[in-house]
């Protein structure tokens, strides 16, 4: 989302008064573009009270193969926390949605990607573990441009340990909804974004493995309209509802009176 009093809509390009936007759940009210937003505007949209309790929020990452890219991989997450007010990529935590008990995981995209990484991947079992214990539903929102390269094969087993945590929430006959925003990609769409027992998607996100650049140069073909945004995706059977951020509350309150 923008800072400032003012924001221009990129994509109908349209001046917006930041309150205005606000007001409609971070949308523009003109073309209902959906800004990207963080796990505090989706806890006050999703929870009837906020945070009743928040899970794991001590955990920071490690550095344990000394990364070095550009800057070393310590000093990346210190800017980040800096920047986002944040300890990593995801939050987790336990509220009421509609009056119904819920865990609820979100990732914010603007702490280094939204990537995943160790904690990240901590932070999501010990949140199917608290839903179990409590007999709660899980829903996660994702926003993620995959795997944190900085942590390599690490980030990567997350993929493994995330969607066997939720083959265990899966034993246990408790919902898991899956909420995909813009973008979501990589490891986190090739684990536990695309295993919802519902997957809901905001309109017109990314949601991918490999980015259309990617696929383009990999098969040297040009791509189709829309390709990898929700309603493509949704069209060829991988999303059940997209559903606009001012109706996901009701939404998911309505697969949760099905499934719960």
């Amino acid at each position: 989302m923008p800072d400032g009093v003012w924001a221009k809509c990129s994509e109908c390009k349209s001046i917006l008064y930041r309150k205005v936007i606000e007001e409609n759940l971070f949308t523009c009210p003109t073309c209902q573009k959906h800004f990207r937003i963080g796990s505090r505007e989706y806890f006050d949209i999703l929870l009837d009270k906020g945070v009743e309790e928040e899970i794991a929020a001590h955990l920071v990452p490690a550095d344990p193969l000394s990364f070095v890219d550009s800057k070393p991989y310590p000093s990346r997450v210190a800017d980040a926390t800096r920047k986002t007010h944040l300890n990593e990529a995801m939050r987790v935590a336990l509220g009421n949605l509609d009056s119904q008990p819920v865990a609820v995981g979100v990732m914010d995209f603007a702490f280094v990607g939204g990537s995943m990484g160790s904690v990240v991947g901590e932070k999501f079992s010990r949140a199917v573990d608290r839903a179990i214990a409590d007999r709660r539903p899980y829903i996660m929102v994702s926003s993620s441009g995959g795997a944190r390269m900085q942590e390599a094969a690490i980030s990567l087993m997350q993929l493994a340990k995330t969607s066997a945590k939720l083959a265990q929430l899966a034993e246990a006959k408790l919902p898991y909804i899956s909420v995909l925003t813009d973008p979501t990609t990589g490891g986190v769409t090739a684990s536990f974004a695309m295993l919802g027992d519902v997957n809901i998607a905001e309109p017109k996100a990314l949601i991918a493995f490999a980015g259309p650049r990617v696929v383009e140069q990999t098969i040297r073909k040009k791509l189709p309209p829309g390709f990898q945004r929700s309603e493509f995706v949704q069209e060829h059977g991988f999303i059940d509802i997209i559903s606009h951020r001012k109706e996901l509350k009701a939404t998911i309150a309505g697969v949760l009176k099905h499934l719960v």
